[in-house]
């Protein structure tokens, strides 16, 4: 056991490279969280264009299914070498264990309810609602894992989660509010369907999308442990693409080209679309992985707080779509509870 040194007595002195080291330490620390900060924030931007592409697209004459379709049909070679890539050996040389027959089987569910159906059900609300409220609405998703943990696993809601789900569930309100206002310049009506029957029918289907994503991350937890987060999400995602190209199929073919009609966009919908796979999907999957490895997920999600509001600023800039008082007052009001929900949350775990 080493002994202190006697007062007046001076520390022993370290050698060059242990105090190179030390003098570093600070340094590649501080590296690490603006490399970790830098990543979580532009995942987060990147996430966000997902929706100013597609009304972009939407404009040009796609239909929601085209979209997905395209989408995952340029994402899938990217996503097939994510997941080769995380089976490689790792730092002590040991390949990853092969996936079980049951693995395979939750992966398949997992993607088809993470990745598949939340897709497609965002992309068919937001042919009826501005991207500011499409965002709003996903950010609840905390609030729907809070209560289908309270429904199916017994977990106690304290009243800090409902007060903060609440305040949440209210600042969508506000933005929905803003919507059915701006009804002319946000809501992609049909014949014979008016703003409000728009805005309700787009809004219903990005829940169903949150929905579907917070089953996912529910029933994500035990596999992620196992696989790895870059191995699941790799996997998970092949398996959506080809389920959305299955559906992609089945909708051209059911409609005799109605839907689903890709051959007769411009090129600038294909140039969206190749946009759509790589910066607003893939990329910042690896992006938003890097940062919590990086950071930790509490500061990661909360970098990722930025989404909505570059969302109002996008869409403001290449949509059109008013920014008015009522969406950023929503805006802030569901960021709000959100960040009183997750502390809340923590404190409950604590």
């Amino acid at each position: 056991m080493a002994s202190k040194a006697p007062q007046g007595m001076p520390a022993p002195d370290l050698g060059y490279g242990e105090r190179m080291s030390v003098a570093a330490m600070p340094r590649f620390v501080d590296s690490k969280r603006a490399q970790g900060l830098a990543c979580a924030l532009i995942g987060a931007i990147a996430f966000s264009g997902k929706a100013i592409v597609a009304k972009l697209m939407y404009k040009l004459g796609a239909d929601a299914f085209t979209v997905v379709g395209m989408r995952m049909a340029m994402a899938l070679p990217m996503f097939l070498v994510m997941a080769w890539w995380s089976s490689r050996a790792g730092a002590q040389g040991a390949l990853p264990q092969p996936l079980t027959r049951s693995q395979r089987w939750q992966i398949v569910g997992l993607g088809f309810s993470g990745y598949y159906l939340a897709s497609t059900f965002d992309f068919l609300g937001l042919q009826h609602i501005s991207a500011s409220l499409e965002r709003a609405i996903l950010y609840l998703n905390p609030t729907i894992v809070l209560v289908l943990s309270a429904l199916f696993l017994g977990q106690r809601i304290r009243l800090p989660q409902v007060a903060a789900t609440v305040l949440s569930y209210i600042g969508v309100l506000i933005v929905w509010l803003h919507d059915w206002d701006a009804a002319s310049l946000t809501a992609h009506t049909q014949a014979g369907e008016g703003a409000l029957g728009a805005i309700a029918a787009g809004s219903v289907l990005v829940f169903l999308s949150a929905l579907s994503y917070a089953i996912y991350l529910m029933g994500s937890g035990q596999l992620v442990q196992k696989l790895g987060s870059m191995r699941l999400v790799g996997w998970a995602s092949c398996a959506a693409c080809v389920m959305c190209l299955l559906q992609w199929c089945v909708v051209y073919l059911g409609s005799h080209g109605q839907m689903g009609n890709a051959a007769s966009l411009p090129w600038q919908a294909w140039a969206l679309s190749a946009l759509n796979a790589t910066a607003c999907t893939v990329l910042p999957v690896w992006l938003v992985m890097r940062g919590v490895q990086l950071l930790g997920a509490p500061m990661a999600s909360q970098v990722g707080m930025v989404g909505p509001l570059s969302t109002i600023w996008m869409a403001a800039a290449w949509l059109g779509e008013p920014v008015t008082w009522r969406l950023l007052v929503g805006t802030a009001t569901v960021l709000a509870g959100i960040v009183i929900l997750s502390r809340a949350s923590q404190a409950a775990r604590a």
